[in-house]
């Protein structure tokens, strides 16, 4: 008997038939709950499989995009630079020079060739100028890039090498001179690299033209093939078109589409396994199974998110870092051309606050460390300065005293001028006092570049002279130096990028400083002189 005063087996036959009841019930909702949760199931696995493609296109698209920026600044490069302009203004003395530059450029930035044609198409320079498949004294008036180029001003087609019969970019700019086009730049772009990587990480991924030709593809077979109109999945892969997902981003400059092209059926079979296993579940246990429902879709859920991302930010982080790549040697050589002073001057200080304190000399040493946080300021501003110049944002001006300019250039040379024993001549006071119109840290950032040239050239115990010629709407700030001079050669390529005269020079910081000036409505200029060298920065009055 139990506490109610029923038999106890009539109570275990009731907690039986309920059982049964509640066994039954499970049965016949798991049995009704297994096509709805298979049917959801695959809809968020499909979801998911489509946000992972999506989220990868658009980093492999963006991937593709930076690599076509950064080639396309090279033809634009080029065709403003004064050698390339000299040798198609029919000056072949320049052709040796500008074949070895065009070499070297092609190896640093990676691209398959870089060649000058003429307005005929005859090509006079080329980076594969000392290989058997030299395209010097070759014609390519006959290529579309090329007649696009010359009639548009600029152009690219992809195709294949008349020579290599390698598929690649070709990406023209027109060269102009004072009387009209004199010539066409161009680089070819291969892609080998690219597409193989994306044939190790993906199931097809292909960038197609706007009439939908496929031009840079992780399957070669599929090159030059035009997808058909609403076509979606593998092109042409046996009846498979429909099982595969085909994520798209567009690629600029050149209006292309990425298409990443993926399987999800390992996700769809995955979520109908785990389908099945809920329905198994529900069978002992309606209420184990629910929960267990929960909280398996929640983990995998989770899971699902945290794997995609990782992978979104690794992917992310591989974009930054060819990014940085990419940009690594002209912000390096721009801060470090600017901060190697200061950070000597800063050195030096420390050292001699050391001493000083050693001695009891503590206020000349708090004099020091002053100057050794003053010096810290200038290269924050400085790096600011170089970083809002290669965004090419505007400047806010200001009036500024030369004296200001002087003083602050001085502060970051005055130990190793005293070091050299240079003799430094300055302005009479009254020209210090002239005020000019012009941003400060930029002016600032000049002078010391072309004091800190005229300091190498002079060496121990040179002789520089800054000079100020006031005229009526602007002001001409020369520095000059007794130095060896710069040859007629050297003058004529001194605001070229990446030419240079020091051993370790990258050729940048003159093609700098001659921008901000002229950003700042004035001018840097090199000026001829008998002996050693001068340059004057042209800056506008208030």
């Amino acid at each position: 008997m139990n506490l109610n005063g029923k038999p106890a087996g009539t109570t275990l036959l009731r907690h039986r038939h309920l059982m049964l009841i509640l066994g039954c019930g499970a049965i016949l909702v798991a049995a009704m709950t297994l096509p709805l949760i298979e049917r959801t199931m695959r809809a968020s696995a499909l979801d998911e499989a489509q946000r992972a493609a999506s989220n990868e296109a658009a980093i492999l698209a963006a991937g593709l995009e930076s690599e076509l920026d950064k080639f396309s600044l090279v033809p634009l490069v080029l065709a403003r630079d004064p050698q390339v302009q000299s040798l198609l203004s029919g000056n072949p003395t320049e052709q040796a020079a500008l074949n070895q530059r065009l070499e070297q450029l092609a190896r640093q930035t990676g691209a398959a060739a870089i060649y000058l044609m003429d307005r005929e198409g005859l090509t006079l320079a080329a980076s594969n100028w000392n290989r058997p498949d030299s395209f010097v004294g070759s014609t390519y008036r006959f290529r579309d890039y090329f007649r696009k180029g010359l009639a548009d001003g600029v152009a690219s087609q992809f195709a294949l090498g008349t020579v290599s019969r390698r598929p690649g970019l070709f990406i023209t700019r027109r060269v102009d001179g004072p009387s009209g086009a004199i010539g066409v730049v161009a680089i070819k772009v291969e892609f080998d690299k690219l597409e193989a990587s994306w044939a190790n990480t993906t199931s097809g991924v292909y960038a197609s033209d706007p009439s939908g030709v496929i031009l840079v593809t992780s399957r070669p077979a599929w090159r030059f093939r035009k997808m058909q109109p609403g076509a979606a999945g593998e092109p042409g892969h046996n009846g498979r078109t429909s099982a595969l997902i085909d994520s798209r981003h567009p690629v600029a400059p050149f209006d292309w589409e990425l298409h990443l092209l993926s399987d999800p059926s390992p996700a769809l079979a995955a979520a109908k396994a785990n389908a099945r296993l809920l329905f198994f579940v529900l069978l002992v246990l309606i209420i184990a199974a629910i929960a267990a429902v929960v909280v398996g879709i929640r983990r995998r859920e989770a899971r699902a998110e945290r794997m995609l991302n990782e992978r979104t930010a690794r992917l992310r982080d591989q974009l930054q870092q060819a990014n940085r790549l990419a940009t690594l040697g002209q912000i390096t050589a721009g801060v470090g051309h600017e901060i190697r002073q200061p950070v000597s001057a800063i050195r030096i200080l420390a050292e001699t606050g050391v001493r000083l304190g050693q001695r009891g000399a503590h206020d000349e040493a708090r004099e020091n460390f002053a100057r050794i946080a003053a010096l810290t300021d200038r290269i924050g501003t400085i790096t600011d300065e170089l970083r809002r110049f290669s965004r090419r944002g505007d400047r806010a001006r200001r009036d500024v005293a030369l004296r200001q300019l002087i003083d602050g250039a001085l502060l970051l040379l005055r130990d190793r001028i005293s070091h050299l024993g240079i003799h430094l001549v300055l302005p009479p006071d009254a020209a210090l006092e002239r005020v000019v119109r012009g941003e400060h840290v930029g002016l600032e950032q000049v002078l010391v570049n072309l004091l800190q040239n005229a300091i190498d050239a002079t060496g121990q115990s040179g002789r520089v002279t800054i000079a100020v010629d006031a005229l009526e709407r602007e002001v001409r700030l020369s520095v000059t130096d007794d130095g060896p001079g710069i040859s007629a050669e050297q003058r004529a390529n001194l605001f070229q990028p990446f030419a240079t005269t020091k051993a370790e020079g990258l050729g940048l910081g003159l093609v700098i400083s001659q921008d901000i000036m002229r950003g700042l409505g004035g001018d840097l200029v090199a000026e001829a002189v008998p002996t050693g060298a001068r340059f004057t920065m042209v800056i506008p009055c208030p």
